[in-house]
């Protein structure tokens, strides 16, 4: 294949340009040649090179043996400084970010429930010292790999899953658990939640993939028992107000819970059951890795995580032998099937 000389220097030595810009900062050959880490007589070459190379003597004999630029050199000065500035600048690549000059919008994938839990004290931080950087927040993409390599999607938030091990870097944010939420003149409220009477209450399930089943029912099975869903959902922020409005128990991460609880009259209750929490990631393509942004706004994430309250909760305690910290509950599974 012939390339085509779209610029025009196809025939140029660029080190001729590196040589110009130290002879007319220098107006010296042996002070150009010490600068340029070469010999007098091959900075003396290099001038008359780029003389050929211009057809303009650009540098004259002046008084004091020193040189004086041509009309030509003066004009070619700032332009070759400033080209070796930015060459050199796209060459060495970014080593800093300024967030507080940056003007730019990165996209975040997640679900609700990290949105609530992280979006407000990241954007109150981000419009602090950042104001010129936008977020747009969007839903995890089923391909979210291809979108973040293909510059779709710069992050994503949630449990790690099992498909993004190999495809994709992440970092750990905070752990969650899980608590129990029916509306304050539920029956449930009043009495110590078994796992009969869990098991024979109506159930609200969040599932935001949509798919059946859920880890609460997998850890029920285990156990022998099992529950009726009466209602599913695929958004977590949508269940408060409905366990609100009937006499449906859910299931669901203990920082939500918290949040709803006080504003929605609603009593949070130990699970019977023994579920693991699940650990919250950031995750992003190896692409932007190095990138000075990209790292910047993972460490405000990281710093916004860091400073989340404890997860302690006024949840009833569960009866005798059924520790939150027993089971084989995975973090994929939340992502994947919900609770």
């Amino acid at each position: 294949m012939v390339m085509r000389d779209v610029h025009g220097l196809a025939g140029v030595d660029l080190n001729l340009l590196v040589a110009l810009d130290a002879l007319l900062t220098e107006r010296h050959v042996t002070r150009a040649a010490n600068r340029l880490g070469l010999t007098q007589p091959a900075a003396s070459h290099a001038l008359a090179r780029l003389r050929t190379l211009l057809g303009d003597t650009l540098l004259v004999r002046g008084a004091a043996g020193r040189l004086e630029p041509t009309p030509r050199a003066e004009a070619l000065a700032p332009v070759v400084r400033r080209a070796l500035a930015e060459l050199a600048q796209a060459v060495r690549g970014p080593d800093a970010f300024d967030p507080a000059a940056a003007q730019r919008r990165f996209v975040v994938g997640t679900a609700d429930y990290a949105q609530l839990v992280l979006l407000p004290g990241l954007a109150a931080r981000l419009s602090r010292i950042a104001p010129g950087v936008d977020l747009t927040i969007t839903h995890i993409p089923p391909g979210a790999p291809a979108a973040m390599a293909a510059a779709e999607l710069d992050l994503a938030l949630g449990p790690p899953r099992p498909e993004w091990a190999t495809a994709l870097r992440g970092s750990h944010l905070f752990d969650e658990q899980f608590v129990c939420l029916v509306r304050g003149g539920h029956p449930a409220a009043t009495r110590r939640l078994t796992l009969a009477r869990y098991c024979q209450l109506d159930h609200l399930l969040i599932a935001p993939r949509g798919t059946p089943g859920s880890m609460v029912d997998d850890a029920l099975a285990a156990l022998g028992h099992r529950r009726r869903v009466a209602v599913s959902v695929p958004h977590f922020l949508v269940a408060p107000h409905v366990v609100a409005a009937t006499d449906l128990i859910v299931t669901c991460p203990a920082r939500m819970a918290l949040h709803f609880a006080g504003p929605l009259g609603l009593v949070t209750l130990a699970p019977p059951v023994p579920l693991r929490g699940f650990p919250v990631h950031q995750h992003w393509h190896e692409r932007t890795h190095h990138d000075p942004a990209h790292r910047w706004l993972r460490e405000q994430i990281a710093a916004v995580a860091a400073a989340l309250p404890p997860q302690g909760h006024s949840a009833r305690k569960a009866p005798p032998g059924s520790s939150a910290t027993r089971g084989a509950t995975s973090s994929s599974m939340v992502a994947r099937r919900g609770t």
